[in-house]
């Protein structure tokens, strides 16, 4: 990738708040390439979001072979989150297995009947938003996964990437984070470990995007795990 990253900072960062932000994690001219793959025919599907109620937009999954820069990140996060991932495991005490090589993890997923791909871009207009969710897609999941400013800032406003961080018997904290192009926000898909005072407690995670009040936002998602 085009960034240098501290990991031991991510892998702090990951554990301690359930994400972290990288800037200028792509170039611009790379952003640039992948908004104009929107219109090419390399995606499985296209979801109208307004139709399922999952707020206004449009988004689509890639189909395989995945378009080789989009399994390049796709390898690149695995490689880097899987130590967060098995510390994870261990500190909530869950037996999950995280395979060194990224092709056997899929494996896993596809001995599941989760054999479909799970990157996609996301298309926002004028009014447009994404409802708070979690990206779960069936019994096995990666522990995080990476969404990526493709737009300039430029050209929308609104927008903000929002993370609603639940925590039992206890009142929700908003998170709100915005992305320059070629940002990266890398967060918790379903809960993250938090320290309390009989040990780790599981602290859930809900993320959307905030009403965008003017012009065309885009977005890549990188989900580690494939779907059902």
């Amino acid at each position: 990738m085009e960034a240098q990253v501290d990991w031991n900072w991510v892998q702090k960062e990951l554990l301690e708040k359930g994400f972290v932000k990288l800037e200028k994690l792509l170039v611009p001219n790379t952003c640039n390439t992948l908004m104009t793959a929107y219109e090419d025919d390399v995606y499985r599907s296209t979801i109208n979001m307004a139709r399922y109620n999952f707020g206004r937009g449009e988004y689509k999954y890639f189909s395989y072979p995945l378009p080789h820069k989009v399994k390049a990140l796709r390898n690149f996060f695995y490689s880097h989150l899987r130590p967060v991932a098995v510390e994870w495991s261990t500190r909530l005490r869950l037996n999950e297995n995280y395979p060194m090589d990224y092709i056997n993890y899929l494996k896993i997923c596809h001995d599941h009947d989760q054999l479909r791909p799970t990157p996609l871009i996301l298309k926002y207009g004028k009014d447009d938003y994404n409802a708070l969710h979690q990206d779960l897609y069936g019994d096995i999941h990666f522990p995080y996964q990476a969404a990526i400013m493709l737009s300039d800032k430029k050209d929308y406003e609104g927008g903000e990437f929002t993370l609603i961080e639940q925590r039992p018997r206890m009142q929700s904290i908003a998170h709100v984070e915005t992305l320059l192009q070629g940002d990266a926000i890398i967060f918790a898909v379903n809960e993250f470990p938090k320290m309390g005072k009989r040990g780790y407690y599981r602290s859930k995670l809900r993320h959307g995007i905030s009403k965008v009040r003017a012009g065309k936002r885009q977005t890549l998602g990188i989900i580690i795990h494939d779907a059902k």
